[in-house]
Order: C-alpha cells, then structure tokens, then sequence
C-alpha cells in the first residue's frame, strides 16, 4: 500500500470513529436530565481536564504529544472552534431543532468550497454527488419542520457551519495535529456556561452521565475528527460529522422508547449508503492508483 492511500484509509477510519463516537452525544444529555447551561458546563469542563490530563500523560509517558495549540494557526484553529461551540448553543435557543440540522448539514458543502478556493482540491464528481446526497437525507429526516425556526437563528446556525468548515480547511492547510486543539477549544463555551449558570442556577439531575460524555465521549469524537483533515480532504472529513443526524434518534429510540418516523429512518439509510458507499469508492481508487504503476512497468 503506497503512503498516500495508506494515510488516506487511515483518515477515513479515524475519521468514521470519530463520527460515530459523537452520535451518543446527544442520548448522554438526556439521561443527564439538566438545564442547558449546566449541562454545557459540566460537558465543557470535563472535556477541559480530560485533554489536559491525557496530553500531560501522554508528554510524559512518551514526549511526544502534539502541541496542544500549535502556533497562530493553533490558535486560529482553537478560536474557531470556540465560536463554533457559541453559535451552536444560541441557535438551539433561537431556530427549530429542523432548520438547526438541515442547515449544518451544508456543513460539507462549505468545506469543499473553501478547500477548492484555498487549497486547489478541487472535489472529483462522485464526492460532490455524496454530498448532494447527504443534503437530500437529511432534508428527508427534517423536511416537515424546515422554515419553522426564525430568521436570527438559522444565520447562527450557517455560521456554525461555515465556522466548523473554516476549521477544517485550516487544519487540511497546515498538515497539523489539531486533535487537542479542538478540545481545548471548548474553554470559551465553559467560560460563558458558568457565568450563565452563577445567574440561572444549576440544575442536572444525574451528573454522571455528562460527566461520561465529556470526559470520555466527546474527547474522543473531537480528537478523532479535528485530527481527519489531517489524512483525508475537508468534505471527506465534514460527511462523518452528520453521522450524528442519523444514528442519535436510533439511539434515543432504543433508551426512551421514542420511535423515528418513516422519513427519519428513510433519510437516514440514504445518508448511511452514501456515506459508506463513498468511502468504499475512496477505497477503490486507492487500489486503482496502486495498481496503475505496475501495469507500467511490468517486471
């Protein structure tokens, strides 16, 4: 296997982890049972000191952890991401959990236009249609809430998008290790959840929950997929983000006994068959690119 197609697979399979860790995101919030911003600070703080006390283990079992910002475009990276996490949280509160979805669903979409206008990769036709195909799941999955939420919110909910998407191609950019970068990054939304939770008061009913899912859960999501565009294009990377669109409400079915309707599980399959029919066509061209030189040059 050449290094190119080998750290392309490897992108790809990190990359997918990362996408299905985060699915049990939102199923962990519920049984957390919390308010909003106690929520957020508990799942904030616990991602804060998870990463620092694995990157400190890690510098000084081996001593050779990744910079946890790793200069200006560390920092770059980080405040994106930061912002990110801020336009997330007020769009749940200002527009339909509907339009929220479909909206950052675009999410791949930004990611491909920025890399072809910053990085030359341009996207081949068969990635363009898997995103195209992705949008239309998750239309499917949200079609009759669409156009329900207000004009303020969906404008956070595409800065979201594009703020996630700018990250990526950041990282793709510089070739950097930005896995504790992302998790740093969520210092700021702990910051503001805290200041809200001194006024509102703090309310979780069983902490232990979102204490997993920061602690455990959302490092390894985040790690794994700030780390992708290290190995695999921006689009590429940004399809496994809506791996969360279509598994949590299984998820959610299975603990809380709330069925998914028919276009729930419809636009579902449809995301899932593109998704992994994308990646085993990546898988194939990668075959194809080793084999060419050998019908070249025969020996």
């Amino acid at each position: 296997m050449s290094e190119h197609s080998s750290h392309h697979a490897k992108g790809l399979v990190l990359t997918a982890i990362g996408g299905l860790t985060l699915t049990v995101d939102i199923p962990l919030i519920r049984l957390a049972n919390g308010d909003p911003w106690s929520i957020l600070m508990l799942r904030s703080g616990a991602t804060v000191i998870s990463a620092i006390v694995v990157w400190t283990a890690w510098r000084l079992w081996r001593g050779n952890a990744p910079a946890l910002i790793p200069g200006r475009a560390g920092l770059l990276v980080a405040s994106l991401y930061s912002l990110a996490s801020i336009c997330f949280l007020m769009a749940v509160f200002y527009t339909s959990t509907a339009d929220l979805v479909f909206i950052l669903a675009f999410n791949s979409m930004f990611a491909a236009l920025l890399s072809w206008f910053f990085l030359g990769e341009r996207p081949r036709p068969q990635t363009l249609a898997a995103m195209a195909l992705v949008v239309i799941g998750v239309a499917v999955i949200v079609g009759s809430g669409i156009g329900t939420g207000n004009l303020f919110g969906n404008v956070l909910a595409v800065l979201t998008a594009l703020l996630i998407a700018s990250a990526i191609t950041v990282t793709r950019a510089t070739g950097k290790d930005m896995g504790f970068t992302a998790l740093v990054a969520v210092s700021l939304p702990f910051v503001v959840a805290a200041f809200m939770v001194s006024r509102t008061g703090y309310q979780v009913e069983a902490p232990w929950w979102i204490l997993l899912n920061g602690a455990i859960v959302i490092p390894i999501a985040f790690f794994l997929l700030a780390s992708g565009p290290k190995y695999i294009t921006g689009p590429e990377v940004a399809m496994f983000y809506l791996l969360e669109t279509v598994l949590a409400p299984i998820w959610v079915w299975l603990i809380f006994s709330e069925a998914p309707g028919t276009a729930s599980l419809a636009g579902g399959a449809l995301i899932i068959l593109t998704l992994v029919a994308h990646s085993l066509w990546q898988v194939r061209e990668g075959r194809k690119r080793r084999a060419t030189p050998a019908l070249r040059h025969p020996t």
